[in-house]
């Protein structure tokens, strides 16, 4: 009797040990997930300059950056009350890539593009616009911060 007794329990033992295998290999499925898209950076709109400095030394107590624009529209920018910069007038521009931007391209006329690093962070929940670029000389660098107006 006691081996049939011991040979009941084992037998629900191994039932329920079965049923738990079966129930951990079914739960160990896994999920695919789609990564987020990216959003297109749209960088139209009237951006000034909020900090500038010329290398690592600040230029907006010796040059007036107040009334300067750089305007993007429709893949199209210009300039307004220019100041030092890495073009001198209207033209196109381009960003290398859409999504994940590092270098945008100006072309002002029939001049053939000039490219420069490129940065377009959020900084205290407000989106900035950096170009940093070294016009003539390669011992300067210029670094411009841009901030959308309203």
């Amino acid at each position: 009797m006691n081996r049939m007794k011991s040979f009941y329990i084992q037998s629900r033992i191994s039932i329920v040990a079965i049923v738990l295998l079966v129930a951990f290999l079914n739960s160990c499925k896994t999920e695919k997930l789609a990564p987020a898209q990216e959003q297109t950076k749209d960088i139209s709109g009237n951006w000034r300059v909020i900090k500038a400095t010329r290398n690592g030394s600040d230029l907006i107590s010796i040059v007036d950056f107040s009334q300067f624009r750089l305007n993007f529209k429709d893949g199209k920018y210009s300039l307004v009350n220019k100041v030092p910069f890495l073009v001198g007038g209207d033209g196109a521009y381009t960003l290398d890539d859409p999504k994940y931007p590092f270098q945008i391209s100006f072309t002002a006329g029939s001049n053939k593009p000039v490219s420069t690093a490129f940065n377009f962070p959020i900084v205290n929940g407000v989106r900035q616009l950096t170009i940093t670029f070294s016009p003539g000389c390669a011992n300067n660098s210029y670094v411009y911060v841009f901030q959308k107006t309203n």
